[in-house]
């Protein structure tokens, strides 16, 4: 491991602080685990985002009233089976 110092300001440090202490981590592994997850690779949901965008296809569909139905349609795929 290599030493790293950074600088937060103070309600960034009590509020990271604290979040820690919330999962039961030490601050350092809480940074440790934000770094890890930003420089992760990208994994792929194998949905196409176009499922998404494509939902007003010009059909008589009201997006606003039926969106949570229309992204369930476009989404379906990428979820998993429950059983």
């Amino acid at each position: 491991m290599m030493r790293t110092q950074i600088s937060l300001d103070a309600e960034a440090h009590r509020r990271a602080r604290t979040r820690a202490s919330e999962l039961g981590i030490s601050f350092a592994e809480y940074v440790r685990r934000l770094v890890d997850a930003d420089l992760a690779e990208p994994t792929s949901t194998g949905v196409d985002v176009h499922a998404v965008f494509d939902l007003g296809d010009g059909g008589r569909t009201d997006v606003a009233r039926d969106k949570d139905a229309l992204l369930g349609e476009a989404l379906a795929p990428a979820l998993p089976v429950e059983s």
